[in-house]
């Protein structure tokens, strides 16, 4: 014999209960995945900056550069990316080195700086 009394299953109110945590969970994991995703693309980009700005040291140092002392600017393209930058040579107390601060920036963005390299030319007329 059956009892009519006992019920089985969920009720409405219970259900819609569970779907809003599930949804507040779900959520939760979506907006911590954008975080990752956020980081990887910043990542990513720094990354580049640092590239451009290596390369910018790199060229002069292997073509024996010896600029003068100013700001310069110009773009450069890594990977697909553009980028900005903006070096700045002035004079050390040695004749002998020039000191060039390369600052990276977006094509988009040029006040948030995303690398800096500062690094030191030998002026290639002095004999060593």
């Amino acid at each position: 014999m059956v009892n009519k009394g006992l019920q089985s299953g969920f009720t409405l109110f219970e259900v819609m209960i569970a779907l809003a945590i599930v949804a507040i969970a779900l959520t939760a994991a979506m907006r911590a995945a954008n975080l990752g995703t956020d980081s990887a693309i910043e990542l990513k980009t720094r990354t580049l900056a640092g590239w451009v700005a290596q390369n910018r040291l790199a060229g002069q140092t292997a073509q024996g550069d010896w600029p003068g002392t100013g700001t310069y600017t110009g773009t450069e393209t890594q990977a697909g990316s553009v980028f900005v930058w903006r070096e700045k040579v002035s004079t050390t107390p040695s004749p002998i080195f020039r000191r060039v601060e390369i600052d990276i920036f977006t094509q988009s963005d040029v006040r948030h700086r995303l690398n800096r390299l500062i690094g030191y030319l030998i002026n290639p007329g002095i004999s060593r």
